[in-house]
């Protein structure tokens, strides 16, 4: 069951995405539903159209159940297959 504290070893296509924090001033504030995953990339669908976004870079805020969760992009860099079985110490 994916929670707040298992987020990074879980599927994030489908959740809903906030770009809080990037080193690219025009991707701040982008928000709509995750479709696709890559390894360095989150593809998110917004009302403008898709969107790629350089995970390194970015602060995320991803909307699970009604709760607000603060990701770090650079924790989830890696192929969705490989973060979702890889360990994570702390976060």
């Amino acid at each position: 069951m994916i929670k707040a504290k298992n987020i990074l070893q879980h599927e994030l296509i489908g959740l809903d995405c906030t770009v809080i924090r990037s080193g690219n001033k025009s991707q701040i504030g982008i928000k709509g539903k995750i479709v696709d995953e890559t390894l360095r990339t989150l593809i998110i669908e917004t009302e403008h159209g898709l969107k790629k976004i350089l995970k390194d870079s970015c602060v995320f805020r991803m909307n699970l159940k009604g709760q607000n969760i603060l990701v770090e992009g650079s924790y989830l860099i890696a192929r969705p297959e490989d973060r979702i079985k890889k360990k994570i110490r702390k976060w």
